[in-house]
């Protein structure tokens, strides 16, 4: 996607498509209604070099990371639900992390997940490439 077209973009989703579970996960939701207004940059070894500021590949293949329209770039449980406010059929789920303390958990309940995307990836693989320490 060019930069025009991610500068156009509801926003624009990080992810890496070299690791079988986030790759599984962005196609259910690149199936989404409205999935076309986001910008999707597989940041994977054959990705683009240039992730736009404050962000390198290996942050982004580390971490689920979105930037805004107005460039502001987050991370963790909050970019999920920036993901989710995009999507109708997810809308919900962003509207409940917006309750008091909701992200913060999310957030702690992904941190704690981060190690265990590697050994997970690996059980879910469907052929794909294996997920190493750069995929958790």
């Amino acid at each position: 996607m060019s930069t025009f077209q991610t500068a156009r973009a509801a926003l624009t989703v990080y992810y890496d498509g070299a690791c079988p579970l986030c790759a599984a996960e962005i196609r259910l939701y690149r199936r989404s209604e409205e999935a076309e207004r986001i910008a999707w940059v597989d940041v994977g070894p054959e990705g683009p070099a240039e992730l736009g500021p404050g962000l390198t590949r290996g942050a982004a293949r580390a971490r689920f990371h979105v930037r805004r329209p107005d460039g502001t770039l987050v991370s963790g449980a909050a970019g999920f639900a920036a993901l989710w406010a995009v999507l109708p059929r997810w809308r919900l789920l962003a509207r409940l992390a917006r309750l008091p303390g909701v992200l913060g958990l999310g957030e702690v309940a992904y941190r704690l997940f981060l190690p265990l995307r590697p050994w997970i990836a690996r059980r879910v693989r469907s052929g794909g490439p294996r997920c190493d320490k750069a995929c958790g």
